[in-house]
């Protein structure tokens, strides 16, 4: 097959792009002095042995974070970055990563290196055995294994240019046989830019042979975790590889097919043998050290590399040194692996033919690429200094590298608990999204996101699969009883017949209709409000009556939201919204509308100003608290109250920018669930159920709670909301957190309980 001529095919070319991807990262648990953790893995992260995204690797302190198999390398990171936070979150405040491949300080007995405390037996035993094989000292090297699948459509593609290979499965075989074959004998490239291991740490070779320090990558070196010289496995034909594995491991040299470590290896079915039947599918490189300066320990440019450098691969006549054991490979990579970092490495011509060769396979193939990747490589390469183990190298020389390790695990730390309550890589989601999702991952739930900007998600545990949007609306929920509190005229004469106390009111469909009715209510409290919005949008309150001008206005402003709109009485009282699920109040919130606080010296812009610089608040529904604004319907309110945007409000004086309490229009919240009687949860409860409802935000006026939810009067239902927020119950302005998206999870997954 001349791969070369088929790549350069103009049929390809569409397809060249296309590919799954995974990453498996590997990392020590250390506490925020670098010293290697001394606790167990954390219980908050659920399934233990089975979790999907967040597992142990050898020891109890290491920590494999697991990413799906994905289509792009965006949301590869997206999901690494996510998963990444859940783990630092589920540590908790006092641990953290270690950066770097090679372990921290170890214990000066090796038997205190603690074995991963897992539920099944088996897998304990494989790893006694490994320690017995290797020594516990060399399991501990961490780093990263990327999972590489070309496109079905590529290789489809190419199969059809060729006569050779009649049966696909066996060309897709002899592909990745091929690239393997060539990524052995060249992944010194690779350890050249970004092998990152210079130098160990106290105790970690024991009485072990040892490399000269510093060089480029123990960790890829011999002197890393590799297997022992009798292990010979050939990768000429699929036939050959899985006769050489299954006799290795039949010799006893060694114990599973799985502790083969060759620097490429071969996916894609649970036992060798099977690939007879359904070919190989996937490669997996395992070669790759930790990236220092990456939050991720990779970045998106190295993960481009790698997929440039492997369809180069694909496509590169094999070298005649290049044998079928990778022996030759191995022995050119260790030459470069064991180079001083700061050295140019003995292969630096060969090295530009592969830079260049692989810039112009990009460009032949319109395969697009960051504008710096190839710059960055020539620059390593003119360099040494420049490449991830020369930039180690010279920063750990100032210090130590254990502390340059350290501080770069702290700096990580702070930023990823700066704002708790994001999940990094999807927070351009609704909030509630976000941390549904963190939950979910953590309890070890699959989370697929089907639609992002619908913030709409697939749920797996194990064969049991939600659908959930927005967080919270999901398949208990029938469709009408969703219309039904999205609609309020229908939600109000529901619960009026059902003999609830709701505000009287007319509904309008034209402004000129609305208007002419301005003299029903011009002297009494009256809310103008649209009739289906949630978030508090176009809402307007006078609470003792207004002029025609403001009346028109607020009119105008809720029919900017909806094409109805609902004038009805005031409720006099303090709002409270009352979380339901499933026939139970979760959470009940007071929610302040959008304040400040005059200091005598400020105008009411100012002190708007100073207050959205809290972090906690934001835009959109991605954090805590939002933006208070500065619209009409502000401008509005500060005028009933004899204000302008420029007015000075008395040191201590409150002003209220809003009159609805809505967290979503820059309110404050104020976690009460304690402090509110049974008797009016009751009354939410049993309002929801008549709404046909199992979860819902319902709003109740109550103008003095410590009176009977009984005597006439004593409450008003003003709305129902069909999705409501939750992430202002979970992080409060005040008050006690609930983690409603939990509540939600148990209640999707019973199985969770048990």
């Amino acid at each position: 097959m001349d791969l070369k001529k088929m790549l350069a095919d103009e049929r390809i070319k569409p397809y060249v792009l296309k590919a799954r991807y995974g990453i498996e990262k590997e990392g020590q648990r250390v506490d925020l002095e670098g010293h290697l953790a001394t606790t167990d893995h954390p219980a908050n992260i659920g399934m233990r042995d089975e979790h999907p995204y967040i597992q142990r690797d050898f020891s109890e302190t290491q920590m494999e974070l697991i990413t799906p198999v994905l289509n792009t390398l965006d949301e590869l990171f997206d999901y690494l970055s996510g998963i990444h936070d859940v783990a630092y979150r589920s540590m908790g405040e006092k641990e953290m990563l270690w950066p770097l491949s090679m372990p921290p300080a170890l214990p000066e007995k090796e038997e205190d290196i603690v074995i991963a405390k897992l539920n099944n037996f088996e897998n304990v035993l494989y790893r006694r055995s490994l320690a017995n094989s290797y020594g516990r000292r060399k399991q501990m090297i961490c780093g990263i294994h990327f999972n590489f699948e070309f496109s079905d459509e590529l290789l489809r593609m190419l199969f059809s240019l060729q006569s050779d290979i009649e049966d696909y499965q066996q060309f897709k075989t002899d592909i990745y046989l091929k690239l393997t074959r060539n990524y052995l004998y060249y992944r010194w490239l690779v350890t050249y830019f970004y092998g990152a291991s210079p130098t160990s740490e106290a105790n970690f070779y024991g009485c072990d042979d040892k490399p000269n320090e510093p060089v480029r990558s123990i960790r890829s070196s011999r002197f890393g975790y590799v297997n022992h010289d009798d292990v010979n496995v050939s990768f000429s034909t699929i036939e050959k590889y899985i006769t050489d594995l299954s006799s290795v491991v039949n010799r006893g040299l060694l114990v599973e097919e799985k502790e083969f470590y060759t620097a490429m290896r071969l996916r894609g079915s649970d036992r060798v043998a099977d690939f007879r039947h359904t070919g190989v599918r996937y490669v997996e490189l395992r070669n790759i050290d930790l990236n220092p300066f990456e939050t991720n320990g990779i970045s998106h440019e190295q993960a481009e590399f790698l997929h440039i450098f492997l369809l180069y691969l694909l496509q590169k006549e094999e070298n005649p040194e290049c044998d079928e054991y990778g022996k030759v490979g191995d022995a050119r990579n260790d030459v470069v692996a064991l180079e001083h970092p700061l050295t140019h490495t003995q292969f630096e011509d060969e090295a530009h033919e592969l830079v260049d060769g692989m810039e112009q396979l990009s460009k032949d193939l319109d395969f697009p690429v960051s504008d710096s990747l190839f710059a960055n490589l020539r620059a390593m390469l003119a360099d040494p200094s420049k490449t991830l183990a020369g930039r180690l190298y010279v920063e750990s020389e100032k210090t130590s590298q254990s502390q340059v390790a350290t501080e770069i695990a702290k700096k990580t730390h702070a930023k990823l608990w700066k704002k708790p309550y994001e999940l990094t890589g999807f927070t351009d989601m609704e909030l509630s999204t976000q941390i549904m999702m963190f939950d979910a991952i953590q309890k070890g739930i699959k989370v697929e996101v089907l639609d992002r900007h619908d913030q709409f998600l697939k749920l797996k545990l194990r064969d049991h699969v939600e659908y959930v949007k927005n967080g919270n609306m999901t398949s208990k929920d029938t469709y009408v009883s969703t219309l039904i509190m999205e609609n309020k005229t229908v939600t109000k004469k529901i619960l009026e017949e059902k003999g609830y106390h709701v505000p009287a009111g007319d509904e309008f469909s034209t402004k000129e209709e609305a208007l002419r009715a301005y003299k029903m209510f011009a002297n009494t409290p009256f809310v103008v409000k649209p009739k289906t919005t949630n978030y508090g949008l176009g809402i307007s309150i006078f609470k003792d009556g207004a002029s025609y001008d403001d009346y028109k206005s607020a009119v105008d402003i809720a029919f900017s939201e909806d094409d109805s709109i609902l004038v009805e009485d005031f409720l006099v009282g303090t709002e409270y919204r009352f979380f339901v699920l499933h026939d139970k109040v979760l959470a009940v919130m007071l929610r302040v509308p959008a304040n400040v606080t005059g200091d005598g010296k400020q105008t009411i812009t100012e002190l708007v100003n100073a207050k959205n610089e809290d972090p906690l608040r934001g835009t959109d529904h991605r954090t805590p608290l939002e933006l208070i604004q500065l619209g009409e319907l502000e401008i509005l309110m500060l005028k009933g109250q004899g204000y302008q945007l420029d007015s000075i409000p008395r040191e201590g004086e409150i002003v209220y920018l809003r009159e609805n309490s809505n967290v979503s229009t820059g309110g404050d919240s104020i976690d009460v669930t304690d402090q509110i009687s049974e008797d009016y949860k009751k009354i939410a409860v049993d309002a929801v159920a008549a709404l046909g409802a199992k979860i819902s935000g319902i709003d109740l006026i109550i103008e003095d709670a410590d009176v009977l939810a009984t005597e006439p009067n004593a409450y008003g239902i003003i709305e129902a909301n069909f999705n409501p927020s939750m992430y202002m119950h979970i992080y409060p302005y005040k008050g006690k957190s609930r983690r409603l998206t939990t509540d939600i999870l148990h209640y999707l997954f019973p199985e969770l309980d048990s």
